[in-house]
């Protein structure tokens, strides 16, 4: 079949060089792409926002399934229009998506149905939210209700930070997403990712990750939309999976059920590992960047046929194969990012990095232009390695991070960290 991908990220390219290996792939395309997708697919200008545009492309082309990256699109409903001109699609409709689309729909959820998650209020208006804050105390996590790029969460450390951030969140820093705000409590424990691909009925849980939010080593600095991922989550045994799929992704597949929104696609759970058991901070309603790099190096079964029987709700019967080895994934990013970063630098010796053994390059913001390969985005590049240990991945990764010639670029140089810890013990 003829398959197009949305989107233009790493997320997507990983997805792509998977799907590329696909026998059951006649033709790939991808919009817009970027210029490590173009060796996978043929890249499209498609304006994703016109799902008119989006349909017309795909009569056009045969296209027999849309995978949908990023969350904008299925927040918009784009699987509703194409499905309803016929056309299948990968992703959850609008209403399931706001899963994602709402952090205040999703908190509600888990409150109404038992669903373990940080205490928390909802709040439209500055000064209401600014006397909970003090009631609470720091630390505290002030969220943006809608969607903001991966920007939208700040862990204040003091009352002044927590002030700070409701002033830009309340006075349009994130739009309209920060027209309403989540205030919660801090929750003490590890962070991990649980992804689970989902039919409406049933849920197939895939392997773990755990992501790296902070720009800068040692888990400082400000959150990212992800400079890093390793899988498996060393916090999560075969034990704390079933207590993540009995306690929180099947009750919201049945929650959803319930409401009339079957949830279809990828259901991606950030947690905290607490000492009480798992807890959701945050849903997503894709596959997660850059953790899908990981998750792809790993997959070892054909990932067409998993995506095509979640969204014809035949996961039931259905099975995936894991590498048991870890991957790692490094993000190379512009100076500046997640803030003001300059576009249009060039890259090189990204053949030379790609020649370490067990490394793909992913790439993320990147464009072709005279030959050359050049910086177009925050997160610019995703540097994934598989090895027989974290520590093997994590040093195959860095070596090829360093043979890339890129000043205008950096990245975490301490990705892997706690599972590297846990190595030596």
């Amino acid at each position: 079949m003829n398959i197009l991908i949305l989107g233009s990220g790493g997320r997507e390219h990983a997805l792509a060089w998977k799907i590329a290996a696909s026998p059951l792939i006649a033709q790939l395309y991808c919009a817009p792409g970027n210029a490590g997708i173009a060796r996978e697919a043929e890249c499209v200008a498609l304006d994703v926002a016109d799902h008119a545009a989006v349909i017309r492309f795909c009569r056009e082309k045969s296209i027999g399934l849309v995978v949908i990256g990023p969350e904008a699109p299925l927040c918009a409903g784009l699987v509703d229009d194409l499905e309803a001109a016929g056309i299948k699609a990968f992703g959850p409709s609008r209403d399931a998506a706001r899963l994602e689309g709402s952090k205040g729909f999703t908190k509600d959820l888990c409150r109404q149905n038992g669903i373990p998650t940080a205490a928390y209020e909802r709040f439209s208006a500055l000064a209401p939210a600014k006397a909970y804050v003090r009631s609470r105390g720091a630390p505290i996590v002030i969220k943006a209700d809608g969607l903001a790029a991966g920007k939208g969460v700040v862990v204040a450390q003091t009352l002044t930070e927590a002030d700070g951030a409701l002033d830009m969140m309340f006075g349009g820093g994130l739009g309209k997403a920060g027209g309403e705000v989540v205030i919660e409590e801090f929750l003490d424990g590890e962070e991990a990712s649980f992804f689970a691909l989902c039919d409406g009925e049933t849920a197939l849980p895939l392997t773990t990750a755990q992501d790296h939010k902070r720009a800068y080593d040692g888990d400082k600095g400000p959150n990212t939309g992800g400079m890093g991922a390793y899988s498996p989550a060393p916090n999560i045994d075969k034990a704390m999976a079933e207590r993540i799929m009995g306690e929180i992704i099947m009750p919201t597949l049945k929650a959803m059920q319930a409401l009339g929104s079957p949830y279809k696609g990828v259901l991606y759970a950030g947690l905290m590992i607490t000492a009480d058991g798992p807890k959701l901070i945050e849903y997503n309603a894709r596959f997660g960047d850059p953790e899908t790099q990981v998750l792809m190096l790993r997959l070892k079964s054909d990932l067409v046929p998993a995506l095509l029987a979640a969204r014809d709700g035949m996961l039931k019967s259905f099975d995936l194969r894991w590498d048991d080895e870890p991957a790692l994934t490094v993000v190379m990013a512009a100076k500046g990012y997640p803030g003001d970063y300059q576009r249009g630098s060039v890259i090189e010796g990204l053949d030379a990095a790609a020649e370490v053994d067990g490394v793909e390059i992913f790439h993320a913001g990147t464009k072709a232009e005279g030959g050359k390969i050049l910086a177009n985005g925050g997160r610019v590049l995703n540097i994934s390695a598989i090895g027989a240990t974290v520590r093997e991945a994590q040093a195959r990764a860095y070596e090829a991070v360093s043979r890339i010639r890129w000043p205008e670029g950096f990245c975490r140089h301490d990705i892997g960290w706690r599972a590297v810890e846990r190595e030596k013990r």
